[in-house]
């Protein structure tokens, strides 16, 4: 008699365990959420990266448009970086204070152009980067062939194609698919960016993330991995350094390094943690621990991934040594004129009260201080 209800019995037990771990509805299963923690951490992550982003991509800002004043292909590439960043940055209070309330209290259309500007920052930061690696790529490894091909107009040309790619993606992305939902049926308040439904998913989500992870993630870490493969081989040969004569192994080897870390730390974990989040979202991957797994890591990776904006202007620093010299007398010139400054104040402090001697001072030095800002 028993045996006949043992079938039944085990029955019983996984419908039950199932319900634990979430809701059965015929083909689905609707599986708790578990990432409330998510708020708190974008709160105060994209907090600090709007404080520093913005701090560093001014004075970026400042460097390109007032200070650097030789212009080439790098710094073609690194100037449409620093636009990209610097839009992305101004559109972050909406999203902090989204996710203090927990809900978009802007309208449809700054959610869209808000999940507009992600894509376009992030992907648009992946591939400018990826140029600029081509760029030492061809400059290291085929230094004669390629005085042809790096031209500033042939930058400008690049850097054209990559805002077209980017914006033929991040526009549709945001604008086409219905980015705001309500949070219930009977709420008038409204989520953003988030909590897409699983047909969704499936419908157009899916094929999106398979174009931007291909297109915008995929190819340009293999093109990334190649340059700086050959950029070393290259720097292995003996007779690098007499052909290139002031090549600076050193310098090249730190540049790539840097650049090779922000790159895989930034965008990989949010990428490849996408690629799983897309699979189980569309109903590819199945089960709760799945779920449970690709919700947890997704808002950290994201955390990691807006960061780009504030170790970009490393990689401004470090891969150029036109920006490196002209932050040098920059602050060469803010030092002296502090120290003027300082001797200034003092020299008043001991002289006689008599206030010509320190006025005839102040302009005997005033157009050495003026002379040397105007040749930066």
């Amino acid at each position: 008699m028993f045996k006949t209800f043992q079938p039944g019995l085990k029955m019983y037990n996984s419908t039950l365990q199932t319900y634990n771990n979430g809701t059965v509805n015929q083909n689905h299963i609707y599986c708790n959420k578990s990432d409330d923690f998510k708020y708190p951490l974008y709160s105060a992550v994209f907090s600090l990266v709007f404080v520093v982003g913005l701090i560093f991509n001014m004075v970026a800002v400042y460097i390109f448009a007032c200070t650097l004043k030789l212009r080439n292909e790098t710094t073609t590439y690194m100037i449409n970086l620093v636009v990209s960043d610097s839009l992305f940055v101004l559109s972050l209070p909406f999203r902090i204070a989204y996710f203090i309330n927990r809900e978009w209290l802007f309208g449809s259309v700054l959610c869209k152009i808000s999940v507009a500007l992600f894509y376009t920052n992030m992907y648009g930061s992946i591939l400018f980067l990826t140029c600029i690696s081509v760029d030492r790529f061809l400059a290291i490894v085929h230094p004669f062939r390629s005085q042809t091909i790096r031209t500033k107009r042939n930058a400008k040309l690049a850097c054209c194609a990559v805002w077209v790619m980017v914006l033929s993606g991040s526009i549709p992305t945001g604008f086409l698919l219905d980015t705001t939902s309500q949070k219930n049926v009977d709420s008038s308040k409204y989520f953003c960016f988030e909590n897409y439904s699983r047909s969704q998913w499936k419908a157009e989500l899916s094929k999106v993330v398979v174009f931007i992870e291909t297109v915008g993630f995929i190819i340009p870490l293999m093109v990334n991995v190649f340059c700086s493969v050959m950029v070393l081989r290259t720097l292995r040969r003996p007779q690098t350094i007499s052909r290139g004569g002031n090549l600076n192994k050193a310098k090249i080897l730190r540049m790539i390094i840097v650049h090779l870390l922000i790159f895989c730390f930034c965008f990989i974990p949010y990428n490849v943690n996408l690629m799983f989040y897309a699979m189980v979202r569309s109903n590819v991957l199945k089960g709760c621990d799945a779920e449970h797994v690709v919700r947890t890591i997704y808002p950290i990776a994201l955390c990691i991934a807006v960061t780009n904006c504030c170790f970009d202007p490393v990689i401004y620093y470090f891969t150029s040594e036109t920006i490196q010299s002209s932050i040098k007398r920059k602050s060469t010139v803010w030092h002296n004129g502090a120290k003027l400054f300082d001797r200034l104040n003092q020299d008043s402090s001991q002289s006689s009260p008599n206030l010509t001697p320190r006025n005839m001072t102040l302009r005997t030095h005033k157009p050495k201080v003026f002379e040397n800002e105007s040749t930066v």
